[in-house]
């Protein structure tokens, strides 16, 4: 019950957090250069959106959405971003989302717990593949489990981590180190998607 209300608590004020975000730019910041703004953002907005944020986990669209927000509005401010989606915006920025960033921790994790540098808890099975390089099964949800187990099954990390390791190339996966890894992995992410 501590963790719950913990996390609870914690789910509330990063998603609170776009207000304060939308206020502290408009009012504190008069240099918008875009290295400024870029530390700016790295290092007061990003790290409290990534907070434990593997542990809760957000999967709804809306607090995804609510999380991306506090970005959104930060990068609007960047001098030269003036006109462009957000979208748009991370491209120039060459920025990732915050729900990529997320996605690009869980399969950096999954690497080390095939890797062996990671206890495996999850009991993560994989297999090598000749053409594809180290796959990984994705667990059954056990045939007698309630409906409702399903969704939150289906967005644990058990089950997210083999789904997205399952998407990338073999010229990712088969990296012999982790900085190589991660080195690939955020080139594949920023090439391919948003």
């Amino acid at each position: 019950y501590f963790i719950q209300s913990n996390l609870s608590k914690a789910r509330y004020w990063l998603l609170d957090y776009n207000v304060r975000t939308k206020w502290q730019t408009g009012c504190v910041f008069s240099n918008r250069s875009q290295n400024i703004m870029l530390t700016l953002s790295k290092s007061i907005v990003r790290s409290r959106l990534e907070y434990s944020c593997p542990v809760w986990n957000p999967n709804l669209m809306s607090d995804i959405q609510r999380l991306e927000s506090p970005q959104r509005a930060f990068t609007r401010y960047i001098s030269g971003c003036k006109g462009l989606s957000y979208w748009e915006r991370l491209k120039f920025l060459n920025l990732m989302s915050i729900q990529r960033r997320r996605e690009r921790y869980i399969i950096i994790q999954v690497w080390k717990i095939l890797k062996g540098i990671a206890p495996n808890d999850l009991q993560l099975k994989s297999y090598e593949h000749i053409r594809l390089g180290t796959r990984c099964f994705v667990p059954p949800l056990p045939k007698k489990a309630p409906s409702y187990a399903k969704s939150l099954f289906d967005k644990s990390f058990a089950v997210t981590g083999p789904k997205l390791w399952i998407i990338l190339p073999c010229s990712v996966t088969c990296a012999p180190s982790i900085e190589s890894f991660k080195s690939r992995l955020t080139s594949h992410i920023m090439s391919t998607y948003p």
